[in-house]
């Protein structure tokens, strides 16, 4: 710990370069204490800060700047959080409540708010699931020759695709159709769907297995959507203003337009991690992440479905207004998932 001056110098001395990017000079320091203090005194407690670790100096003739250890000293003992209006907490709610009942939806909305609220990227990641099954299917007569497909899993996801019939979609399809689902599918495993599935419902269908055939390709191919894990990113561009990033940016860029790395790191969170957790610089675990600050949160919903919310900044966010949004708008995310979502009676 440190002393109760240093750690005043040490709060003005960030958030004056969150806000500027500039180092600030004793005397400007002498004249934001609540109290009277030399600039001698000042240049001592910084030098003695240096030897912390907490500032440094980028050149010799340059005033000094936050560590990425003083960011986590600052976020851990002398943050002063910005609270949200009950305006952007309506805003909030409104936002997430549109889609609530879906939850790869809901993600996503959470997703497009966390990039537009922090100027930092946004992501998601759901996490796949072997046991996750088919739950309900509808099929909803489209007109021209078309029908909608929407099917819903056990763990919560929606998926829907328009199929081209070849025939009408009258009672007697459809009720054919509801038929072999709950012979064949409701029930089933989606990493179990596949064509050899289809093939086996044929002694069932009889003739009538070339009509059914584009609803049940369709089906299949829904399955092995849903049964895959995803990751979607938002406001890529935004750490194109984070200046201090420098040209380390356009690596950072790369390595989020690759995914692999990312997704594999994320998923290791969703095993290992807790609820919500900030990695600040050295922190995160790939090079590419060291001159960032991100943030994860874990959700468990629908009893096995895991799925993972974040951003990705650099060390130098506005932690003071970034992080109490990041956790309201997390709050939120985890309360409509435990409430669940939509059933097929």
């Amino acid at each position: 710990m440190i002393g109760e001056r240093q750690a005043a110098i040490l709060s003005i001395i960030i958030d004056s370069y969150i806000k500027t990017g500039e180092p600030i000079g004793s005397k400007t320091l002498a004249s934001l204490l609540p109290y009277r203090i030399s600039s001698a005194t000042i240049r001592n407690e910084m030098a003695y800060l240096s030897e912390l670790g907490f500032l440094e100096q980028m050149h010799t003739s340059a005033g000094r700047i936050p560590s990425k250890a003083s960011y986590r000293y600052y976020v851990n003992h002398l943050l002063s959080p910005s609270p949200l209006s009950d305006y952007e907490k309506d805003y909030i709610l409104k936002n997430l409540s549109v889609n609530a009942g879906d939850p790869e939806r809901l993600l996503h909305d959470a997703e497009l708010l966390l990039a537009e609220r922090t100027n930092c990227t946004a992501f998601f990641h759901t996490v796949k699931d072997e046991l996750d099954s088919v739950q309900g299917v509808d099929l909803i007569p489209a007109g021209n020759g078309k029908a909608m497909l929407v099917m819903l899993t056990v763990g919560g996801k929606i998926k829907s695709s328009v199929c081209r019939l070849d025939c009408p979609a009258d009672n007697d399809f459809k009720s054919l159709f509801y038929y072999i689902a709950s012979e064949f599918f409701i029930g089933t495993p989606l990493t179990d769907i596949n064509l050899g599935l289809i093939q086996s419902t044929v002694p069932v269908l009889g003739a009538r297995v070339f009509d059914m055939l584009p609803v049940l390709t369709s089906l299949c191919s829904l399955c092995r959507e849903a049964s895959e894990s995803t990751l979607v990113l938002e406001g890529e561009t935004n750490l194109l203003a984070h200046e201090e990033l420098g040209n380390s940016v356009y690596r950072l860029l790369s390595f989020l337009a690759d995914k692999t790395k990312l997704s594999a790191y994320i998923e290791e969170y969703a095993k290992h991690g807790k609820d919500t957790e900030l990695f600040i610089g050295d922190e995160n675990y790939h090079y590419e992440l060291k001159n960032t600050s991100t943030v994860f949160s874990k959700f468990i919903y629908n009893n096995s479905q895991i799925a993972v919310l974040g951003i990705i900044g650099s060390t130098r966010i506005d932690y003071a207004s970034i992080l109490p949004r990041v956790d309201y708008i997390m709050k939120t995310v985890k309360e409509f998932l435990q409430k669940g979502g939509v059933t097929f009676e």
